[in-house]
């Protein structure tokens, strides 16, 4: 439903007269974009409105008073940020715009009271949407507060911890190290130290020099 159109289109008589306000030079350089930025220099062929230069944006260029900030369906917009502020609109006339540093509780509540009251909602969301994910995301808390509460899935874990796995391992290591296989590779390494290979080699060297010794 549309209102006040002949204010829209008084407002649209008077832009479609307006130019188009653009950058200096942005029509010669691709780095520069379109959208107006004020020239400041000081010997700016725009800034000082040289014939041939496009047209600076100014205040004569604005539409009527009435329809300034109207939405193109006619209703002012008014911004709201709880459920308190819907007290202030005039459903004939203002139409809700929500904020959007409002949540998702808050949202939900502010729509449920603006269709109570006949109200116009620019910007509703997906409100349907939303509860539904919302009761998505209720539903594995209850299940997991249900499987806690259920006294068979404790007797299984009780089970399984009464079970002496631990108990064989350690068992089996005890076996292992009562084995007398170290035992026996000392007795090897002594038996090797007792052999005198090292006195016999230093005896016949001994013997050697005094040999030489006695022939000197």
């Amino acid at each position: 439903m549309v209102i006040n159109k002949e204010l829209l289109q008084l407002r649209k008589k008077i832009a479609d007269k307006r130019p188009e306000f653009v950058r200096q030079e942005s029509w010669r350089y691709d780095r520069l974009a379109p959208n107006w930025r004020k020239p400041k220099g000081k010997d700016n062929k725009m800034r000082r409105q040289v014939s041939g230069v496009p047209p600076l944006a100014k205040v004569g260029y604005k539409g009527p008073r009435k329809s300034r900030g109207l939405h193109p369906s006619g209703y002012n917009d008014i911004l709201i940020f709880n459920t308190n502020d819907l007290a202030k609109i005039d459903p004939k006339v203002d139409a809700v715009r929500i904020a959007h540093t409002v949540g998702n509780k808050k949202r939900i509540e502010i729509v449920t009271e603006a269709t109570k009251l006949k109200m116009k909602i620019l910007n509703p969301g997906k409100v349907e949407a939303i509860k539904k994910v919302a009761k998505k995301i209720e539903k594995p808390k209850k299940e997991s507060t249900t499987k806690k509460e259920s006294p068979a899935t404790a007797t299984t874990t009780e089970t399984k911890i009464e079970k002496p796995k631990k108990e064989s391992t350690a068992t089996t290591t005890e076996t292992k190290i009562e084995k007398p296989k170290k035992e026996s590779t000392a007795t090897t390494t002594e038996t090797k130290i007792e052999k005198p290979k090292k006195e016999s080699k230093a005896t016949t060297a001994k013997g050697k020099n005094a040999g030489k010794k006695g022939t000197k």
